[in-house]
């Protein structure tokens, strides 16, 4: 309980100075004038329009990258999961690239969110049928691998395609993963994916622990392997999914937040999901505020930070604790 206290506390916090980070700054009495409901205009308009959107969003996605990672690593006993091992990563980032590729993100700028989500929801039915009646995780791990290198070849098979050197730009920087410039649009349009997809995952967490004995002891516990697969690949294909719709491709999270947090707690899969949750939100949080204050001609890309800042402190860890997993 202090565990996800004080990691609650340091993503609310996280929130509110990602509120106050920027080139406009905001004093205390503007600040609060402003949360009252009165203040200037235009400043009210960079925190409320601006500024809102993204810190909600940084906390939303990287809630859902944290608890998705924590989940996978739990069912598949790998401490390798996140949710890229199962190519949901993969197949919403290809219809982002669909809608980028055919102009059709010009179109309305629900567009590329819409095909991003649509793109995870339909690497979801490939998965079920590679797995198929397969009750073993590691059918469902090498059913991922295939479903992401068919959508990594049909990504790769864009930029190598593209019409014009602008478009194999978008289709990269989008790719790198960002939230700079969302709006409340986007995070209605993620919200309910991501709250479906944290509640089918969560509904696991005691299934999670049975299966720390083996498939036999979990089913003779009462644990139905079918639905808890498909539970767990519809919560990461609907949430993962809505969370890479609206950020494009951020990576590493869900891989480091549950081994750094594991030592904290007892170890046992259903103890980590709502901590890894929790630190999910912080760690995006913190690494969207980096990415406003590392000087730069233009802001760095959200996946990029996630992936510099996080792999020193994965491979510090992994040294540190190999031993205890």
């Amino acid at each position: 309980m202090i565990l996800i206290a004080g990691l609650g506390l340091a993503a609310i916090l996280l929130a509110v100075a990602s509120l106050l980070t920027g080139p406009t700054r905001f004093g205390s009495t503007e600040f609060a004038d402003i949360i009252a409901g009165s203040g200037d205009p235009m400043l009210r308009a960079v925190l409320i329009e601006l500024r809102l959107p993204r810190a909600l969003i940084g906390l939303m996605v990287g809630a859902m990258l944290g608890l998705g990672g924590a989940v996978l690593q739990g069912y598949l006993r790998n401490p390798l999961a996140e949710p890229s091992v199962l190519g949901t990563s993969n197949a919403a980032a290809l219809g982002a690239v669909i809608a980028l590729y055919f102009g059709i993100a010009q179109a309305h700028p629900l567009a590329l969110p819409l095909l991003a989500i649509g793109g995870a929801m339909l690497g979801l039915a490939p998965l079920t049928l590679l797995a198929g009646r397969a009750e073993s995780p590691l059918s469902l791990i090498l059913a991922g691998i295939a479903v992401g290198t068919l959508a990594g070849a049909g990504i790769s098979l864009a930029l190598n395609l593209a019409p014009n050197p602008f478009a194999a730009m978008e289709i990269m920087s989008w790719l790198m993963g960002s939230i700079e410039d969302r709006s409340f649009t986007h995070v209605w349009l993620a919200l309910p994916c991501i709250t479906v997809g944290a509640a089918l995952l969560m509904w696991n967490s005691r299934a999670l622990d049975a299966l720390t004995l083996g498939e036999d002891a979990a089913q003779t516990l009462g644990v139905d392997l079918k639905r808890l697969q498909l539970r767990i690949l519809a919560g990461i294909a609907i949430g993962v999914g809505g969370a890479v719709a609206v950020s494009g491709a951020i990576g590493f999270v869900g891989l480091i937040v549950p081994h750094l947090l594991r030592p904290f707690g007892d170890r046992s899969p259903s103890a980590l999901l709502l901590p890894s949750a929790l630190g999910g939100a912080a760690l995006l949080s913190a690494a969207d505020i980096a990415v406003r204050l590392i000087p730069a001609e233009t802001e760095l890309r959200l996946g990029v930070v996630t992936a510099i800042l996080g792999v020193p402190v994965f491979l510090y860890h992994l040294l540190r604790e190999r031993r205890l997993w």
